[in-house]
C-alpha cells in the first residue's frame, strides 16, 4: 500500500487491527523456537503492538519498524514515556527499557540497523502487503536473516479477496514466497467463523532460515 493509506488510517485512528491484549498465537508458540531469551527480535511494520512488551519480558531485545511515527510515538506514551525521536539516516529511533521503535520504511532496513535478529515476530506485516509487495517482502526478510533464524509468523485466510487490508495469505502462497530460503512449519491454525470475512481463519507457521 502507498504511504498516504497507513499514515491516514493512524491519523483518523483507523486501526482496528491493533490488538489490546498479547497475542494468544505468540504467547503460546514462541516458546517452541526455544530461544535463551537473550536474542534480538524484529518485529516488522509493528504499530504500537503490546506484543512487543511480552517479547521484551522474555528477556529479548526488541526492534521494531513501523512506517507512522504517530504509532511509534503512541506506543511510548501509552507506557507513561514521552521519548523524542533521534534522526538516524533515513529513520527516526526511540529507544526504552530494550525497546527501539524506527519510523521508516521496512524496505530500507538492514541487519546492523535491526540489532542483528535472531528471530522475526510477524502478525501484521505479510497480511498488510498486497501481493506485488509481498514477493519483494519475502525477499528482504531473507536479507536479514542468517542461517538458524527463526520467524513465527501468523497468517490470515479467506474467501473473496478485497483489496485493502488485512489481505487473505494462504498456505500455498507462504510457500512460494518463503521456501527457497526458509523451512516451513505450520504450527496451528483456528477457524474464525465470527470474524469480518467469510470461511476466515488464522495460520500460525514457524519458518527456519537454511
Amino acid at each position: 500500500m502507498k504511504h498516504a493509506f497507513w499514515h491516514e488510517r493512524w491519523s483518523e485512528n483507523r486501526i482496528g487491527f491493533h490488538q489490546s491484549d498479547f497475542n494468544r498465537w505468540l504467547t503460546k508458540y514462541w516458546p517452541t523456537l526455544e530461544l535463551s531469551g537473550e536474542e534480538a527480535v524484529f518485529v516488522p511494520l509493528c504499530g504500537k503492538s503490546r506484543d512487543m512488551l511480552w517479547l521484551r519480558e522474555q528477556g529479548h531485545r526488541v526492534t521494531g519498524v513501523e512506517l507512522s511515527d504517530l504509532a511509534c510515538r503512541d506506543f511510548f506514551t501509552e507506557q507513561g514515556v514521552d521519548i523524542d525521536a533521534i534522526e538516524e539516516g533515513a529513520f527516526h529511533r526511540r529507544e526504552r527499557d530494550g525497546i527501539t521503535l524506527l519510523t521508516g520504511d521496512v524496505f530500507k532496513t538492514t541487519r546492523p540497523l535491526l540489532d542483528t535478529p535472531r528471530a522475526i515476530y510477524d502478525r501484521a506485516a505479510l497480511i498488510a502487503l498486497p501481493p506485488e509487495m509481498r514477493v519483494d517482502y519475502a525477499a528482504q526478510i531473507a536479507t536479514l536473516t542468517e542461517l538458524g533464524d527463526q520467524i513465527l509468523l501468523i497468517a490470515l485466510e479467506y474467501d473473496n479477496p478485497r483489496n485493502e487490508p488485512p489481505f487473505s495469505v494462504k498456505g500455498d502462497e507462504v510457500r512460494r514466497l518463503f521456501s527457497e530460503s526458509f523451512e516451513i512449519i505450520e504450527l496451528d491454525s483456528a477457524d474464525l467463523s465470527e470474524g469480518r470475512f467469510e470461511n476466515q481463519r488464522e495460520v500460525v507457521y514457524r519458518l527456519v532460515r537454511r
